[in-house]
C-alpha cells in the first residue's frame, strides 16, 4: 500500500466515498459492541444475578474469539473473496446482537459475544483488504485514518446512548443499536468493489491450531488469575498441579505455543509454502515496535474502560448514564485526536509522535492516581481523562498506519490479521488483568484495614468471608452486614473501611497502569524515524 500521502498519478481517478462509509460503519459496528459491554455491566449484574467479574467475561470472550480466529479469518477472506465473506459475517454479527437482546442468562450473553467475536475475526482483516482494493494514494491514507476515528466515535456514542438507554429502559436495547448497524453495513456492502477469491489458497491448519490455542490459554490464564489464584490454586480453580493454580501454567503454555507458531510459520516460509500469516509484515524492528506499542496502548485503554464503569456503577451504585457522562471527555478526545493526528505526519516522524504520546498517557494516568476522588466530575479528573485520550487517540491511528503503509497491497489481509490479533488479545488481557489487579489490591487493603480497625471486633469479622472480597456498593455491603449481629455503629465503620479501601485500590491501580505506560516509551523509540513522503511506495 502506498505510503505517500501526497497526490500521485494514481489519485487522478478519485473513487466515491460511499464504499468507505460502509467500512466506516463496520468499524463502528464492532467498536460500538465492545464499548457497550462495560456500560451494560451493571445491568447484566443485576439482571442475571452474577458478580461483576462474571459479567465482564462477555468482554473477554469477544476479544478472545477475535484474537484466536482473526488469522484464519484473513485466509478465508482471501480464499472465498473479501466482499462475499464480509457480507456473511456482518449478518452473523447481527445474529449475535439478537442473542444479547433475548439472552435469558449470562451464558447466552457470553455465547452471543463469542459469535460476535468470531464474526469480527473476519471483519477486521476485511476492512484493511477492502480499503486497499477500493482506494489508493491520499484517499487510502484518509480511509485508514478514519478507522481510528470510527473506533473513538463509536466508543463515545456507545457510552452516551448506552448510558441513557441503560438508565431509562435497560441494557438490552443497547444491542438493538448493534443490530441496526449490522443491517446498515450489510446494505452498504453492495457498494464495495467486488473481488474474486483464490480457491487455491491453503489454510495452514497446524498454525491455526497453535495460534488459536495460544491465544485461548493466554486469555483464560490472565482472566482467571484472581479467581483461580495467582500462584497457589484456590477453591474455585477447576484443577491444580501439585497445588499450583492453573492460571500461570496456562499463561506459560500459551507463550510456548505462541513461539511454536512463529517457528512453524518461518519453517513453512523457508519451504516455499503458504503461511497462515506472512511474517514479512513484521520484517523489521520498526514494524515489531509498532505491534508492541499497539498492544500496550490498547491494553491500557481496555483497562481504563473496565475500571471506570466498574467503579461508577458497581462501587458508587450510580447509573449507566452517569458512566457515559464520565467517559465522554475521554472518548470525545480520542475521536478528535484520531481524526486530526494524520495532519502531523508530514511534519513529525512516527517515532516522535509515539514517544510524545506515550509520555502523555503516562503523565495522565499518574495524575489521575493522585487527583481521583469519589466524584468523577471534578475538573482535575476530567483533565486527566482528556490528556490520556489525546495520547491514546494519536497512538492507535499512528501504529496502525506504520503497519499498513509498510506493506504491499497483496499483504493487506495479513496486516489486518496482525492488527486484529494484537488489538483484541490486548483488549482481553487488559480487561482481565485490570479486574484481577484491582480485586487483589482491594482484598489486601480490606484485610489490612479490618485488622487495624478497633470498631470491628473479631467475632464480626469471622462472620464475613474476607477470602471472597469483591467490589460492592455501600448498599450491598449493608445488606450483607444485616445478616450478622453487627450494631449500626459497626456497620457504619465497615462501610467507611470499604470506601477507603476502594479508593486506595483505584489510586494504586491507576499508578500501576502509569508505570506500564512508561515502559512503552522504549519500544516507541524504535518506531520509524521518517515521514511518510520520504519512503518509496512498497507497491511500486
Amino acid at each position: 500500500m502506498t505510503t505517500d500521502v501526497q497526490d500521485s498519478p494514481v489519485d487522478a481517478e478519485r473513487r466515491s466515498w460511499l464504499p468507505m462509509v460502509g467500512l466506516f460503519f463496520a468499524q463502528i459496528l464492532m467498536s460500538f459492541n465492545v464499548a457497550a459491554l462495560p456500560v451494560s455491566l451493571g445491568g447484566m449484574v443485576e439482571d442475571f444475578g452474577v458478580v461483576p467479574t462474571t459479567a465482564s467475561t462477555t468482554i473477554v470472550v469477544y476479544g478472545l474469539a477475535v484474537a484466536a480466529l482473526v488469522m484464519v479469518g484473513a485466509k478465508l477472506g482471501q480464499r472465498v473473496g473479501w466482499v462475499l465473506v464480509f457480507r456473511v459475517v456482518v449478518a452473523t454479527f447481527g445474529c449475535s446482537a439478537l442473542m444479547m437482546i433475548l439472552s435469558p442468562s449470562v451464558g447466552w450473553a457470553i455465547a452471543g459475544q463469542a459469535v460476535a467475536g468470531a464474526s469480527a475475526a473476519i471483519i477486521v482483516p476485511s476492512l484493511v483488504a477492502l480499503i486497499a482494493e477500493n482506494y489508493r494514494g491520499a484517499q487510502q491514507a484518509t480511509a485508514i485514518g478514519s478507522l481510528g476515528s470510527a473506533r473513538a466515535i463509536s466508543g463515545m456514542s456507545a457510552f452516551f446512548l448506552g448510558g441513557a438507554l441503560g438508565t431509562l429502559v435497560g441494557w438490552r436495547p443497547v444491542f438493538g443499536i448493534v443490530l441496526a448497524l449490522a443491517v446498515v453495513v450489510f446494505v452498504l456492502s453492495f457498494t464495495l468493489r467486488s473481488d474474486r477469491g483464490h480457491a487455491g489458497i491453503e489454510i495452514d491448519l497446524v498454525a491455526a491450531v497453535l495460534i488459536g490455542a495460544a491465544v485461548v490459554l493466554l486469555t483464560l490464564g490472565f482472566n482467571n488469575l484472581n479467581s483461580w489464584g495467582v500462584f497457589f490454586a484456590s477453591q474455585d480453580a477447576p484443577f491444580d498441579v501439585l497445588g499450583m493454580s492453573p492460571s500461570p501454567l496456562m499463561i506459560l503454555l500459551g507463550v510456548i505455543l505462541g513461539q511454536a507458531f512463529f517457528l512453524w510459520t518461518r519453517k513453512r516460509m523457508r519451504d516455499g509454502k503458504a503461511p497462515l500469516v506472512d511474517l514479512s509484515v513484521l520484517g523489521s524492528s520498526r514494524e515489531r515496535a509498532a505491534v508492541y506499542a499497539m498492544f500496550i496502548v490498547v491494553a491500557l485503554e481496555a483497562a481504563l474502560n473496565f475500571t471506570v464503569p466498574l467503579y461508577i456503577q458497581i462501587v458508587q451504585g450510580r447509573t449507566p448514564f452517569d458512566t457515559s457522562l464520565a467517559m465522554i471527555p475521554f472518548n470525545l478526545t480520542v475521536f478528535v485526536t484520531a481524526t486530526l493526528v494524520v495532519r502531523f505526519y508530514k511534519k513529525y516522524s512516527p517515532r516522535a509522535i509515539g514517544v510524545f504520546s506515550f509520555g502523555l498517557t503516562t503523565i495522565a494516568l499518574a495524575w489521575l492516581a493522585f487527583v481521583v476522588t469519589n466524584n468523577w466530575e471534578t475538573v482535575p479528573t476530567i483533565a486527566g481523562l482528556v490528556v490520556f485520550g489525546i495520547g491514546q487517540g494519536a497512538l492507535v491511528t499512528l501504529v496502525f498506519n506504520v503497519l499498513v503503509t509498510a506493506s504491499p497491497k497483496e499483504l493487506a489481509g495479513d496486516v489486518g490479521s496482525v492488527r486484529g490479533t494484537t488489538q483484541n488479545l490486548a483488549s482481553a488481557v487488559g480487561t482481565a488483568v485490570a479486574g484481577a489487579l484491582l480485586v487483589t489490591i482491594l482484598s489486601f487493603s480490606v484485610g489490612q484495614a479490618v485488622v487495624s480497625n478497633v470498631d470491628l471486633p473479631e467475632n464480626l469479622v469471622a462472620q464475613v468471608d474476607l477470602d471472597q472480597v469483591n467490589f460492592v456498593s455501600n448498599d450491598r455491603l449493608r445488606e450483607v452486614l444485616d445478616g450478622t449481629d453487627a450494631t449500626p455503629e459497626q456497620v457504619d465503620a465497615a462501610v467507611t473501611v470499604n470506601e477507603d479501601a476502594r479508593l486506595r485500590t483505584l489510586k494504586l491501580g491507576l499508578l500501576i497502569l502509569a508505570a506500564i505506560s512508561a515502559t512503552a516509551i522504549l519500544p516507541a523509540t524504535r518506531l520509524p524515524d521518517y515521514r511518510p513522503h520520504e519512503i518509496p511506495d512498497p507497491d511500486a
